[in-house]
Formats: C-alpha cells, sequence, structure tokens
C-alpha cells in the first residue's frame, strides 16, 4: 500500500511539472499542491524523531540520528516560508499591465521572483542532503525498520520534485518567458517614443552647436537608464536578440528620417546626366554638407547610442548592431555617389572634383576610424578605401596630364576676332583654382600620399613646377597661333589680347607665383604689338592725306582715303579687344593718330570737300565708327570661377575637348 501511495505521489509530481512548462499558473499549482507535503514531510519528521528517540544502550546512536533529522527540518521549514513570497510575485509577474511606466519596479519583482526560486531550490536541495544522510545512516545501522525509512525517503522524493519544478521554472519557465516578453514590448515602445529625427537645413553648416548638442545626447538620461535595465535583465536569460532587431529597425527609420528632409535625388543619378559642370559642383557641395551630416550627427548619434544601451553585452553586439544601422541610414549611398565621380571620364574639372570630395573625406577621416573601425564595418570600411585609392589616383593621374593635355591642344584654331582663346582663359583661371588655399594644401597632400604609395619622395614646389610647366605650354601655344593669321594684323590684335590678359592675373594668385617680372614683361608685349597694330592698320591708310603727291588730286586723295578707312572698317568689325581698359586705350591712340589729320586735311580742301560733302566721311562720323570698333562680344573675363567669362555651352565644349584629349592619352 505504501508503494502504491508512493507512485501516486511521483505521478502527481511529475504532472505538476507539465503543467508548470503549459501555464503561466503552472508553477502555483506546483507549490500550492507541495505546501500541504511539505507540512506532512515536517510532522513524519517530528514522528519520525519521536519513533526511534534514543533509549537504554542505543543513546548514541539515536542522538545522531536526531542530529540529522533535525539538521533537515531547518531547510524545509524555509521551504514553507519562501513559497508565501513567490505567490505574491506571482501575481505581480501575471499582472495584465505592461510596466511602462514603472520598470525598474517590474525588473525588480522579476529579480525578486528569480531569487526566491534559487532560495527554495537551494533549500530543498540542503534538505534532500541532510535526509538521504539519515536514510544512509538507518539503513546502515538498523535502527528502524523500513515503514520509517519508507516515509523518509518519500520525503526526499517530494523535495526531490519540487526541486525539479523549481528550476526548470527558474531557467525557462512560462511565468519568466512572459514577463521577458513584457520587457521586450516595452523596449520597443519607449525607445519608439523617444526617437525623434535630427534637423537640418541647408542654410546651417551640420557642425552648428545645436546639432552638436543633439549628437552628444540622442535619448535623455532617464530614457537610456530604461533601456539599459531592461536589457542588462534580458540578458541575463539570454533574451536581447529581438530587442537588439528591434533597435536596429525603430533607430535605422529615425536616420532615414533624419536624411528625408533633404533633397537627395542627385544620389542616384549617373554622373552623365549632367549637363553642366556648375550643376555638378553645386552637387558635390550638397554631397560634402549632407555626407558631414549624415557622419558626425546622424551616425554618431547612432553610435554613442549603440554603445550605450548594449554596451554591457559581453558578446560585443552593439558594433553590429551600429554597423546594420549605418547601412540602412544610407551611407553606402553617398560613398557611390563619390565612386561614381572618381569613375568617370578624365577632365580638368574632375580633378577638383575629385579634392572637393577628398577634402570631406579627410576631414571626416577621425570620425569613420572611430565609426567603422570595427569588423563589422568591413563593408563600410572596404568601400572607403577603395574610395580613397580610386580619388587619389584619379586626381594625381589628371594633374601630371595637365602640361601635355594644354600641348596637344596647339592644333587647334585660334578665335577668329583675335580675341583670347577659351583654353588660355579657362587654363589660366584654372591654375588660380589649384593655387588657390582652398585647393592647394588638399593637391598637395594628395600628391604627397602617391608619391609614398609609390614609394617616392615628395619634393617641396612640385605643384609650383608643374604650373610652370603649364604656363610654358600656353605661351608655346599663344605663339603657334599667332602664325595661324593670314592677316598681320588680326595676329597683332591676337597677341595684344593675350598679353593684356596676363598682364590681368596682377593679384591673383597665378599673378603672384609667375612674379612681377613676368607680369611686367606681358605689359610691354601689350604695348610692343599695340604699336605693331596701329602701324600695320591705321598708320598706312594715314600716308594718302598726309604726304603730298602730286601725280593725285586732293579730291582723288581724299577718296583713297574714305575708301581705304571705309576697307579697314569692315575688315575690323568682328574684330575684339576683351579688355575694356585697352579697348578704350586702342580706341584713343587711333582716333588721336586719325582724327587731327583728318580734320586739318579737310579744312585745308574745304572747298572741295564742300562741293563733294556726299562722298566722305565727316570727322564726326568717322570718330564715331572709330568707337564701335572691338566691342567684346564675350563678358570681360574674370577670376572669380572656372570659365566664368564663358556660357555654360562654351565652358561645356572646353571642358568636353580636354575630355576627348585626356582619354585618348
Amino acid at each position: 500500500m505504501a508503494e502504491v501511495q508512493s507512485f501516486d505521489n511521483l505521478l502527481a509530481c511529475r504532472n505538476l511539472l507539465k503543467a508548470s512548462v503549459d501555464n503561466s499558473t503552472a508553477l502555483a499549482l506546483a507549490l500550492d499542491k507541495t505546501g500541504p507535503r511539505i507540512a506532512e514531510l515536517d510532522q513524519k519528521l517530528t514522528f519520525l524523531e519521536m519513533e526511534i528517540r534514543p533509549g537504554g544502550s542505543k543513546n548514541c546512536t539515536f542522538a545522531a540520528v536526531r542530529d540529522h533529522i533535525s539538521l533537515a527540518l531547518g531547510p524545509s521549514a524555509a521551504v514553507l516560508k519562501i513559497l508565501d513570497s513567490i505567490r505574491e510575485l506571482e501575481k505581480s509577474l501575471l499582472s495584465d499591465s505592461l510596466p511602462h511606466s514603472d520598470i525598474f519596479s517590474y525588473i525588480s519583482t522579476i529579480k525578486q521572483f528569480e531569487d526566491a526560486i534559487k532560495f527554495l531550490t537551494a533549500n530543498c536541495n540542503l534538505a534532500i542532503q541532510w535526509l538521504e544522510g539519515v536514510i544512509q545512516f538507518l539503513e546502515g545501522n538498523s535502527v528502524a525498520d523500513d515503514r520509517y525509512i519508507s516515509k523518509v525517503k518519500r520525503s526526499v522524493a517530494i523535495l526531490e520534485e519540487l526541486q525539479t519544478t523549481g528550476e526548470q521554472a527558474g531557467r525557462n519557465g512560462e511565468l519568466l518567458s512572459g514577463a521577458f516578453v513584457k520587457l521586450e514590448i516595452s523596449f520597443k515602445r519607449v525607445l519608439t517614443e523617444s526617437s525623434a529625427p535630427l534637423g537640418f537645413t541647408n542654410s546651417s553648416s551640420p557642425s552648428t552647436a545645436e546639432q552638436a548638442y543633439n549628437a552628444a545626447l540622442p535619448l535623455p538620461g532617464p530614457i537610456l537608464r530604461k533601456l539599459q535595465a531592461i536589457v542588462e535583465k534580458l540578458n541575463t536569460g539570454n533574451r536581447t536578440n529581438s530587442c537588439i532587431s528591434v533597435f536596429i529597425e525603430v533607430r535605422s527609420l529615425n536616420a532615414k528620417n533624419s536624411l528625408r528632409a533633404l533633397d537627395l535625388d542627385y544620389l542616384e543619378n549617373a554622373v552623365e546626366e549632367y549637363d553642366d559642370v556648375q550643376d555638378m559642383e553645386g552637387c558635390i557641395h550638397e554631397w560634402s554638407k549632407h555626407m558631414e551630416f549624415i557622419v558626425k550627427c546622424v551616425l554618431e548619434s547612432e553610435h554613442m547610442l549603440c554603445k550605450e544601451v548594449f554596451g554591457s553585452l559581453a558578446s560585443g553586439a552593439w558594433t553590429g548592431c551600429f554597423a546594420k544601422i549605418a547601412v540602412e541610414s544610407g551611407i553606402l549611398l553617398f560613398l557611390r555617389f563619390g565612386m561614381s565621380i572618381a569613375e568617370s571620364k578624365k577632365s580638368p574639372t574632375k580633378l577638383l572634383h575629385l579634392l572637393n570630395i577628398f577634402s570631406v573625406l579627410e576631414t571626416l577621416r577621425m570620425d569613420f576610424n572611430k565609426l567603422f573601425g570595427g569588423e563589422s564595418c568591413n563593408e563600410i570600411k572596404t568601400m572607403t578605401r577603395d574610395l580613397v585609392t580610386k580619388v587619389v589616383n584619379g586626381a594625381s593621374e589628371i594633374f601630371w596630364e595637365l602640361p601635355l593635355q594644354v600641348e596637344l591642344e596647339r592644333r587647334s584654331s585660334p578665335p577668329s576676332d583675335g580675341g583670347v582663346p577659351r583654353l588660355v582663359s579657362f587654363v589660366t583661371d584654372y591654375c588660380n583654382r589649384l593655387l588657390d588655399d582652398n585647393y592647394r594644401p588638399i593637391l598637395t597632400q594628395v600628391l604627397r600620399i602617391h608619391q609614398g604609395w609609390k614609394y617616392e619622395k615628395y619634393e617641396e614646389g612640385l605643384v609650383t613646377n608643374q604650373i610652370y610647366s603649364i604656363v610654358r605650354e600656353i605661351a608655346v601655344n599663344l605663339d603657334a597661333w599667332s602664325k595661324a593669321y593670314e592677316r598681320k594684323a588680326l595676329s597683332y590684335v591676337f597677341m595684344m589680347n593675350n598679353h593684356c590678359h596676363f598682364t590681368s592675373l596682377k593679384g591673383t594668385k597665378l599673378g603672384n607665383l609667375m612674379g612681377d617680372s613676368w607680369l611686367n614683361a606681358h605689359g610691354n608685349y601689350k604695348e610692343y604689338y599695340s604699336a605693331l597694330y596701329l602701324r600695320e592698320t591705321w598708320g598706312k591708310i594715314l600716308a594718302s592725306i598726309t604726304q603730298d603727291n602730286p601725280d593725285s588730286s586732293p579730291t582723288m586723295r581724299l577718296m583713297a582715303f574714305n575708301e581705304a578707312f571705309d576697307d579697314m572698317y569692315k575688315k575690323q568689325l568682328n574684330w575684339v579687344v576683351i579688355d575694356e581698359s585697352l579697348r578704350n586705350k586702342i580706341h584713343k591712340l587711333v582716333v588721336q593718330a586719325l582724327v587731327p589729320a583728318y580734320t586739318s586735311y579737310l579744312q585745308k580742301y574745304r572747298v572741295v570737300v564742300e562741293h563733294r560733302s556726299d562722298v566722305f566721311y565727316t570727322v564726326q562720323s568717322l570718330e564715331t565708327m572709330l568707337n564701335t570698333l572691338f566691342k567684346a562680344k564675350q563678358v570681360k573675363y574674370t577670376s572669380s570661377t572656372i570659365g566664368s567669362h564663358l556660357t555654360g555651352e562654351q565652358r561645356n565644349a572646353v571642358i568636353d575637348q580636354f575630355r576627348f584629349t585626356l582619354t585618348a592619352m
């Protein structure tokens, strides 16, 4: 009968254990049913103590048994006391309300429940050990019959089953699992409600104090402490994967929302879609601001937040979490835009674009090393490294080819109006930009890096020597182009215009580099070719009225002058003098040379002129016509931007011509 009862008890305990896993009240049922058993156990142990109370000659043996039973009674009584505490904790954990408002108290309740379960199983284990000692002692000394030993064994079985139930509830019981789910839900809600996109306007720098403050404090301190507490608690149960996934989802969306207000359509466009150089420069300028914003503000915030929330995890999960957020935010799209520029066709303006891109990457280098230095960000690191390599190699290659590129343009034709060739204006202004404080340090650094990659020593003055070579090639081109004109006078106008253009470089970076002697020499050449022009043109026709010719009458000489003037005027009608001051000076010299002599001649032969006034120019009409010559068909050259005196179509034509030359080399 005792064996049947023992079997029934074992079966009841097994059912209790199964029920604890299947529903949230399993542990409560197990503990409720085990409570009376513990009370029964207490009574049986007391009864056992009385039954085998020592007497006569067996005092020592019975005293030993009594001590073992007394030691088992203490842990058994503790089990009874902890059961009440566990039932109260269960009520709090099983509450339908979510712990958003008082997360710390809820986490504390979970911890108390876990500690109670540990205390319960520990005391069960201790009582079992002492009772097993009693059993061993009784069986070894034959101081009690099988009936008493069976009662002790049954008590041990009950405690073992209770211990097993507690251990399973502490590891993966449905009650704790449900509590962890509530924490996960609270984590997502707290994070979502506290996440707000960073603001950025094109009128402000991304490194303003306000944005720096936002980056320093991605979430308020109380919110961070809540998230940290939830993660730490879930980590004790190996339940952080869900929180990490939620964090990546919420913060990736927040990063995208931070960029949503920006006009990022240009990132998707191919380089060939930009028809105008200034359009491309504008996109790169926007890219530089947006790149700095996403790295210094958006991703800096996410990096800091990932470390704050998941930094306590031994697995280093926070770095992988940040890497996924960075990729989802679109940082690779920004890098691909830079790569598309680096892989585009070669052109002079591409060099400036590459230097702009390098400047941005260099400014953000420390940030990139800090944010993307871990193995989790290998994709970003690899693309960034490839981009830097292409930028440095591409910029260096174009820079070294510039003199040869200018030389290859020597075969082209000079402008038909004798003005400054677009190539000359473009290249001189281009050199000015390369020497500007915004580009020269970057260019020097790029060349230094490129030389280092080739294990070559960088020599100071490398940039200036290359500029000298470019200017020399331009000078050779001008000489060749001047010889292509059929009319000497137009050739002189051409040289006069170009020497004047070089003289106007005084005060610019290129002019300062070339020096005053170089500038003064061009000024002298300008005067020289001005004199040649006057002698070759108006000086020749002036001879018809200033030199006596007995073979021709005054009327014939006057008619010859007017015909020569008319022919000369028509030939020069489409010639230009770009510089306004030079143009005014030429007008003045021509008027001074012709008008007084013509006026004097008309006065001298007044009678003849009065009879033929319909054939000859008046002094006023002559002067008016002279002042209409050389009107520039283009805007006066300035050195503010590349090809600023050119229309967009003209500027692109020059660049396309260069691009063809560079590509062919």
